[in-house]
């Protein structure tokens, strides 16, 4: 009589892994692209939030905020880094950018349209 054993060979096994560290390497660099999309696009969020402040802002106070400070309740997302470049009665300008991000966007009121982005 033969003994069956049950089981799994180490050149299955090997063959396993082997397959899940292809899929793991294709998968990793998909994952960051997807990553600093978020990222590009909480920044992108976070001017259009400003552009709001900044109307409202103005209409209170009939000039546009020179610092994101003077806007109050105006809070950026975690890692956004935006800042006022220049405001005045006419119009206001601001960056917006996450350091994970691959995007920096900018804000030109008196431009059309206002919103535009550029690779860092």
């Amino acid at each position: 009589m033969m003994s069956r054993q049950d089981g799994f060979s180490l050149l299955e096994l090997l063959v396993v892994i082997a397959i899940i560290g292809i899929l793991a390497a294709a998968a990793l660099p998909r994952f960051a692209e997807y990553r600093a999309a978020a990222y590009d696009s909480r920044a992108q969020q976070d001017l259009r939030n400003l552009a709001a402040a900044q109307e409202l802002y103005r209409a209170r106070n009939e000039d546009y905020a020179s610092a994101v400070a003077d806007l109050g309740a105006f809070v950026a997302s975690a890692g956004v880094e935006i800042t006022v470049g220049s405001a005045d009665v006419v119009g206001f300008t601001a960056d917006s950018e996450h350091p994970a991000g691959s995007l920096l966007y900018s804000w030109d009121s008196g431009a059309e349209p206002p919103l535009s982005s550029a690779p860092r």
